[in-house]
């Protein structure tokens, strides 16, 4: 995708970079609730180009192509998120939803399990703080 492309060349970010992601992902919240699925997906894709690390946005991205059906978008949205923070429990719960819908249960399981640990390891972590 190419609103990856800024990430993955690890050029600086503008300074602005993530207000200006916010502007777009607090437009992109407003149009989903809505029902402006596809004028809340423009504003997602803006607010990643403006901050390909903001991983609120991805995984609003990644909701709103579920919604329009569109898993295989979804999934790579999905993935990109998981590289960017392995640790994010949502994200590999959002794998195992979308390889569920698509039917790879071995990849769905293996992706719930991940969430589980994950969940359970952060769990921990705050009982020991």
């Amino acid at each position: 995708m190419c609103v990856f492309r800024l990430l993955e060349s690890n050029l600086p970010m503008p300074e602005n970079a993530r207000q200006k992601a916010e502007e777009h992902y607090y437009a992109a919240l407003d149009l989903f609730a809505d029902g402006s699925h596809e004028a809340a997906l423009n504003e997602y894709r803006e607010s990643a180009a403006a901050d390909p690390t903001f991983t609120e946005a991805l995984h609003g991205m990644a909701r709103t192509l579920l919604d329009l059906g569109r898993l295989d978008e979804a999934l790579e949205v999905s993935k990109r998120i998981a590289e960017i923070d392995p640790d994010d429990v949502l994200a590999h719960t959002s794998l195992s939803v979308l390889y569920q819908k698509k039917g790879m249960v071995p990849e769905a399981e293996a992706e719930a399990n991940k969430a589980r640990v994950l969940g359970w390891k952060q769990q921990l972590k705050k009982q020991n703080l």
